[in-house]
């Protein structure tokens, strides 16, 4: 059994000083969940920030049965941290070296403000007046959080799949803060294909009847529209051929039926079941807000550069060093969206070895085959 851990919290911003995002909406106040491994050292030098995917959390490491406020949510296949592979003594991002944070998005459902929390004024959850979130918005928030504790600058970010945007965006909008860059499955612009997949994403939330605009905290939640997502979503993060293998292990389910049609065969039960698994443990309105990040995402307005190479030119003025990951199988972010990042920095002059995984596991790699990465992270943490 890992090592029990428990969530942080940390607030800035007040009603007198609030939290101003991109869009010119404010939030007076905010919260992030965060959790810690290591020991930060005397010089506050060896600090690591991590940054989640999609539908993760800030838990990467560890046993954490529950968390403050979260409820239900919190499901048992979330009490063990989702890197435990990578994080650790003598692992890819050591432990006993590094002090790694780890926080809960900005939009969150596990811990952070987000739609779900009260929103002061009225009383009431934030539901659909909790406003939109940027990449820009998490890293300057994240930034609040390094600021307390005395990290001027970090030894590294680190971040897989959506991770990885966040983790662009944080070494581009405060490149003397960053020294080392590990981006793993992740990109520089969401593609024109990412974008309509997520909208048809958006729009299964939208058409459930029960969505109610996102105001549906006191009533029924709108299950079937994030099942829906979850179902369209997951057929990009898992490679179509594992999930061939692990629906032969499945059989039809006799609640697998629709108002009038009957599910036929185990793969149609098993991405049904995948859907059914994650609405017990997130929320539509915080998935609404991060892929709606996602699809929005370029790394130069993010940055608020002119071009990419104004962006990646901090980088390289700043000395920083790039690891850049792709998956050969990766029907998500698609290798060809690394390689155009890699570019980017090398017509900027930026230090970065770009790393190709073989892998059947698709998109997934990074969280299911930690010894495929672990030599790689190693070696550039320790340069």
């Amino acid at each position: 059994m890992p090592a029990e851990i428990r969530t942080q919290f940390f607030q800035t911003g007040s009603p007198t000083d609030p939290v101003r995002l991109r869009d010119g909406a404010q939030l007076p106040g905010v919260t992030l969940a965060y959790e810690t491994w290591g020991d930060l050292n005397a010089d506050r030098s060896n600090a690591i920030f991590l940054f989640h995917a999609l539908s993760g959390s800030h838990h990467a490491v560890g046993f954490n049965p529950s968390i403050d406020g979260i409820g239900e949510l919190w499901q048992p296949e979330m009490h063990e941290g989702w890197w435990e592979g990578l994080i650790g003594p003598g692992k890819a991002i050591d432990t006993d070296k590094y002090f790694v944070v780890c926080a809960n998005y900005l939009g969150g459902c596990y811990g952070s403000t987000g739609p779900a929390s009260i929103n002061p004024v009225t009383g009431k959850p934030w539901g659909a007046s909790f406003p939109a979130v940027t990449a820009a918005d998490q890293v300057e928030v994240f930034a609040r959080l390094l600021d307390h504790f005395g990290i001027a600058a970090l030894h590294a970010v680190v971040g897989p799949s959506v991770g990885g945007l966040i983790a662009l965006t944080f070494a581009t909008r405060f490149a003397e803060r960053v020294h080392h860059v590990i981006v793993i499955a992740s990109g520089f612009k969401t593609t024109v294909l990412n974008r309509l997949i997520l909208f048809e994403q958006i729009l299964a939330i939208e058409n459930d009847p029960h969505f109610n605009g996102g105001d549906y905290y006191d009533e029924e939640a709108p299950l079937y529209g994030l099942v829906l997502a979850r179902m369209i979503s997951h057929k990009t993060f898992v490679h179509l051929d594992a999930i061939e293998r692990r629906a032969r292990q499945d059989v039809v389910q006799p609640d697998d039926v629709l108002a009038w049609y009957r599910v036929r065969d185990q793969f149609q039960s098993y991405m049904l079941h995948q859907g059914k698994k994650f609405v017990r443990r997130f929320d539509a309105n915080t998935y609404l807000r991060i892929i709606d990040l996602w699809s929005c995402y370029d790394a130069t307005e993010e940055g608020d550069a002119e071009t990419p190479l104004d962006l990646f030119t901090r980088a390289s003025l700043a000395g920083q060093r790039w690891l850049v990951f792709s998956i050969d199988s990766d029907f998500c972010f698609y290798p060809e969206e690394q390689a155009e990042l890699v570019k980017h920095l090398e017509q900027a002059k930026v230090e970065v070895m770009h790393i190709t995984v073989h892998s059947d596991k698709g998109h997934d790699s990074f969280l299911l085959e930690p010894d495929l990465y672990t030599p790689h992270i190693a070696w550039v943490l320790g340069k």
